[in-house]
C-alpha cells in the first residue's frame, strides 16, 4: 500500500475524516460538503501519530534536506511541526493566525532568522488561505519557504490556483482521490457515491445549491 493510501486509511479508521455523501456537513464558511476532516484526532492514536510523523520526516529528508527550521501553522499544525522537528533535530517555530496585541506583538513565535530555509507544516489544505498567510508572514521576515507540507488535501481547484499564485510548493501525505479509492475498497462508500464526491470536488461552492 502506498503512503497516500495508508494515511488515507488511517484517517478513515480513526474517524479523523468522515464521509457522508447523503447527509452533507456544513463547513464554517457555509459550504455544504460530503466530507469533514479533523486531523487533530490523529494525535490521540500513537500508531497513527507516529506513522504521520515518520512520513513527514521521510518526505523532508528526501526532498528538502537543506531545511533549517520547521514552522507550524496555528493551531492544528503546531503539534505536527513539533513532532517532526524533534525527529529531525531541528529548530521549530509557529505562526499565529494574527499578531499578539501585547508584549512584542509577535506573529511568529520562536527563533527564526532572515535567510533561513523553512518547511511549513499544516494538517489540512482546503482553499489554502490560512497557510498561505503564514507563508507570506515568513517571507516578509526574509525566510525562504521551501514548501508547505500537509497531512491531507481536498485537491480543490481554488487551492491549486492559490499556491500557484503565491509561487509556493505544496506536498501532502494523502489526498481526496486516494481517500475515495480506499473508502471504496473498504466498502465505506458505494460506487454510486463516487460520482457525488467527484462533483463536489469540482465546485464545492455550488454543490447542492
Amino acid at each position: 500500500m502506498t503512503i497516500e493510501k495508508q494515511i488515507a486509511l488511517d484517517l478513515l479508521m480513526v474517524e479523523a475524516v468522515s464521509l457522508r455523501p447523503h447527509q452533507p456537513f456544513t463547513w464554517a464558511s457555509g459550504i455544504k460538503s460530503p466530507i469533514y476532516c479533523d486531523n487533530r484526532v490523529t494525535l490521540s492514536y500513537p500508531d497513527v501519530r507516529e506513522r504521520i510523523t515518520d512520513a513527514f520526516v521521510a518526505l523532508i529528508k528526501d526532498k528538502f534536506c537543506d531545511v533549517d527550521v520547521i514552522a507550524g501553522v496555528a493551531t492544528a499544525g503546531i503539534p505536527q511541526a513539533a513532532l517532526v522537528a524533534q525527529k529531525l533535530n531541528l529548530p521549530m517555530v509557529y505562526v499565529r493566525s494574527k499578531a499578539k496585541d501585547h508584549g512584542k506583538e509577535n506573529l511568529v513565535e520562536g527563533r527564526i532568522l532572515q535567510g533561513q530555509k523553512a518547511i511549513v507544516i499544516e494538517d489540512l489544505i482546503s482553499t489554502g488561505g490560512s497557510v498561505l498567510v503564514a507563508v507570506d508572514a515568513l517571507k516578509e521576515m526574509g525566510v525562504e519557504v521551501l514548501s508547505v507540507c500537509a497531512i491531507f488535501t481536498y485537491l480543490l481547484p481554488k487551492a491549486t490556483a492559490s499556491f500557484e499564485a503565491h509561487a509556493t510548493r505544496l506536498e501532502t501525505l494523502s489526498n481526496y482521490d486516494a481517500l475515495m479509492e480506499v473508502a471504496l475498497e473498504k466498502n465505506l462508500i458505494k460506487e454510486e457515491d463516487q460520482e457525488t464526491l467527484k462533483l463536489w470536488k469540482k465546485d464545492p461552492a455550488s454543490w447542492l445549491v
